[in-house]
């Protein structure tokens, strides 16, 4: 009981993801320089399979992190969990944020992005990370605050409706590429490294013109009513 009376790191916490967020920014800024020296825009350049390699590293390694900070500043496994995702959201809405700062990108919330490539391209609006976030930050809060006193974990039903809502969000974001994609390979060819570079060329056609608001709508629906028992439980 002790330990979870114990302060919680908000400040740390906060400085890690901004710290992290600026980092980001500059390496994508140091990328468009060198492959959109006139901005970024879709299609996207053909990168060398090396190149892409290399960002999917530092994809995981940004998770790793992320999942270090959460662990280190959790005292359980639901605090944990809720200091990864606060990190998370704290480094992705910043990451923006420094963007529109730095090179007043992007031009506005329904501006196309690359948001991620594992396992598969994600692109969206920018609106769409940043509302994820926002939710992230709320239900880690809660978390956090319920924990402060006593052990209060997810029940399955919560953690049921929040995977379900987050496949429905990353179905929003990799549907578009990924049907895309299986005009010419099958789904198995799109994880086979010997095709790298003919997947790269095929991939630096694709112009994103439709996004799935209603599969992302009913993500944010289903993560909003797990965090809505959540509450109920902590009153």
């Amino acid at each position: 009981m002790r330990m979870l009376q114990k302060r919680e790191p908000w400040i740390t916490v906060i400085f890690f993801a901004l710290a992290m967020g600026l980092l980001e920014t500059v390496v994508v800024i140091y990328l468009r320089e060198l492959y959109y020296p006139e901005g970024f825009v879709f299609p996207v350049k053909a990168m060398a399979s090396h190149i892409i390699s290399t960002e999917l590293l530092r994809e995981l390694a940004t998770l790793v992190m992320l999942l270090t900070v959460g662990i280190i500043a959790g005292k359980n496994g639901t605090t944990r969990f809720a200091w990864f995702i606060y990190a998370f959201a704290i480094w992705d809405i910043f990451y923006y944020i420094f963007l529109k700062w730095l090179v007043d990108w992007p031009d506005s919330l329904m501006t196309w992005d690359i948001l991620f490539l594992i396992p598969l391209t994600w692109v969206g609006p920018v609106l769409g990370p940043v509302l994820n976030s926002l939710m992230m930050i709320l239900l880690a809060v809660l978390l956090i605050m319920a924990n402060k006193t006593r052990i209060f974990n997810l029940a399955l039903v919560e953690w049921s409706l929040l995977v379900a809502g987050s496949v429905m969000v990353i179905i929003a974001y990799v549907r578009g590429y990924t049907v895309y994609m299986m005009e010419k390979f099958s789904f198995a060819e799109l994880f086979d490294g010997s095709k790298m570079d003919e997947l790269v060329k095929h991939a630096s056609l694709f112009i994103p013109v439709h996004f799935y608001w209603g599969i992302f709508v009913i993500g944010v629906v289903l993560h909003l009513l797990a965090i809505g028992l959540v509450i109920r439980r902590f009153k």
